[in-house]
């Protein structure tokens, strides 16, 4: 403890709380030490192929993905909500950002001017009436008060309202302090920072802009977890040193208090945000979810789909284009559905006038054939030719009338009970092919099936093998599960990689500069529309090791498949389909 400064003069009233730092009349701070709280997919040409290994079936077969029907779409629609990429939850996320760093800020903001407003309310009740006592008590001791008089007039300065405890310092004969306390068990000079008693004791130079030389000076610390509040000035003439210490723990709990409340309404801001923000999702989203539906019919072929268009805002013009594009489109489909079933009658009209003059023409062909032998050999090539030709015609109409019965959706199964060795063994001997196939078919494989439509498709694959590809040509049956499973595979140089997409189009053929060949290019496609009437499939792919193999999948039950529908209607075998 330094020594006591005496003033000069007799005690002064002493000047109101002064700023240390300006110099200005005001509330006056030490420089606080502490803040606050002391403030102060396989290849084929790479791998075996194994016929009698179904094709691995992708998403969108509906199969494999865990979730189907309803149950499935409804699981995907609330995971889908919840994606990151949601709109709806990304709405909500910004709607509860922006109200909780409003609702931050405010809070922040109210708390703190607040709790300037409670400390410094506090602080400055406090310091007025401790330099209100320290002119009317302190400065009535005498200029060598002893050490009871310090006692009795702390403890008076304190008394039973002020609410703080006082310690008074004054000096006697050869400076040797004296001190006072009010609540010596409370507040001692211990509890006095060093840099508050410097500022005190400081004597300033009396200036103009600074009349007196003593301020009262204050700063906040914390003892044992509380904060108080420790200020001090001292008497002007001479007089004691005097220095308040007062708790700030009701305070720090009305603050507390404060930003509690200030927590829960954030907390209420940021829910009430969040069931806003879901209120406009739902309003502004459900125009979205009703165009992302129709556009869904749209793709499943309803054409009549439309919106209803009400108000005169975004999604309102969103939806009238969405119906005139909708508009649009089923109109085009319905051209376009027309253009096709006229070229479709077209087509059965032309094959079913052929069939007349051909009937004839194969008459007299046959009597031809019949008389080469004895025609002028410089005609009977020509007798040949036309004869070929005729047949040739004769197919291609047949074939002509098959494609046009799957397009209308007329074809039609007859299905019954067939020993699938000996239906195969039948059609190759029917074509007298034994020679030049080999069969792997155990006997007993029962299949529910349209035998003729069996018969046209193995006399495509087999007779396409045995034209295009190399010898020999093996066919092999077996049973996988529930499907019949069916291999004719070549032994040629196999279907060049840019063709092999193309092998079951119609009409299609390899090479542009060979246009006329035996075949027409339809026996492939119609087997193909064959095995998908009786819900099977027919693929082709490279055999490793040279040739080509055509694997035809077909349900042992007889089940039609999705796309067969009710078809009926009659035709003779497909012939030998043009293969590069």
């Amino acid at each position: 403890m330094s020594d006591v400064c005496r003033g000069d003069g007799p005690p002064d009233a002493g000047p109101p709380p002064k700023n240390s730092a300006t110099g200005e009349d005001g509330p006056a701070r030490a420089e606080e030490p502490r803040a606050e709280a002391g403030c102060a997919d396989r290849n084929c040409a790479d791998q075996p192929v194994d016929p009698y290994v179904p094709p691995r079936r992708g998403a969108e077969d509906g199969k494999g993905g865990g979730a189907g029907g309803k149950d499935g779409r409804a699981r995907k629609a609330f995971l889908a909500g919840l994606r990151w990429t949601s709109l709806r939850l990304r709405l909500v996320i910004v709607f509860g950002a922006v109200a909780l760093t409003a609702a931050v800020s405010a809070s922040g903001i109210a708390y703190w001017l607040n709790r300037q407003a409670v400390l410094t309310r506090t602080q400055d009740s406090a310091l007025n009436d401790f330099q209100q006592e320290m002119q009317s008590r302190a400065a009535e001791l005498p200029l060598w008060p002893r050490q009871s008089d310090l006692q009795n007039t702390a403890e008076r300065m304190a008394g039973d309202n002020a609410g703080y405890s006082v310690v008074l310092i004054a000096a006697r004969d050869k400076g040797k302090p004296i001190v006072g306390a009010s609540d010596p068990d409370m507040f001692t000079m211990d509890d006095v920072p060093k840099s508050l008693r410097d500022a005190v004791n400081d004597r300033q130079k009396v200036t103009a802009s600074n009349k007196y030389p003593y301020h009262v000076f204050w700063q906040r610390t914390e003892r044992g977890g509380t904060p108080y509040l420790v200020g001090g000035t001292r008497i002007i003439g001479g007089g004691p040193t005097g220095y308040l210490f007062k708790s700030l723990d009701q305070e720090r709990a009305d603050l507390n208090s404060l930003a509690w409340s200030l927590g829960i309404a954030t907390t209420l801001a940021l829910i009430g945000s969040a069931l806003l923000a879901q209120a406009a999702a739902t309003t502004v989203l459900k125009p979205v979810q009703r165009l992302g539906e129709a556009a869904r019919q749209l793709g499943e072929g309803k054409f009549g789909t439309r919106l209803r268009v009400s108000g005169s805002d975004e999604l309102a013009d969103l939806s009238r284009t969405f119906n005139n594009a909708a508009e649009s489109l089923q109109k085009k489909v319905a051209d376009m559905s027309a253009r096709e079933e006229s070229s479709r009658r077209f087509v059965a009209d032309m094959s079913h006038e052929l069939r007349t003059p051909l009937t004839a023409l194969t008459a007299v062909t046959e009597v031809l054939e019949e008389e080469a032998d004895s025609l002028d050999p410089m005609i009977a090539p020509a007798v040949t030719l036309v004869v070929s030709e005729t047949r040739r015609l004769n197919v291609l109409v047949e074939n002509l009338m098959e494609v046009t019965r799957f397009d209308a959706g007329t074809a039609r199964l007859v299905l019954d009970d067939v020993d699938v060795a000996d239906q195969v063994t039948a059609c190759i001997d029917a074509r007298a092919w034994l020679d030049a196939v080999e069969l792997d078919a155990a006997r007993g494989v029962v299949a529910r099936l349209d035998p003729r439509r069996l018969d046209v498709i193995l006399a495509n694959l087999i007779g396409n093998a045995l034209k295009h590809g190399g010898s020999p040509v093996r066919v092999a049956v077996r049973t996988v599960i529930d499907e019949l499973v069916i291999s004719v595979r070549d032994h040629g140089p196999g279907i060049p990689e840019d063709v092999l997409p193309h092998v079951f189009d119609r009409f299609y053929k390899a090479s542009a500069s060979r246009p006329r060949s035996e075949g027409s290019g339809l026996g492939l496609s119609i087997a193909m529309e064959n095995a998908h009437i009786h819900g099977g499939d027919i693929t082709a792919v490279n055999v490793p090791d040279g040739g080509a193999m055509f694997v035809l999948r077909l349900p042992r039950d007889g089940a039609p498949g999705p796309d067969s529908g009710p078809r009926g209607g009659d035709t003779e075998p497909g012939e030998a389909d043009e293969r590069p």
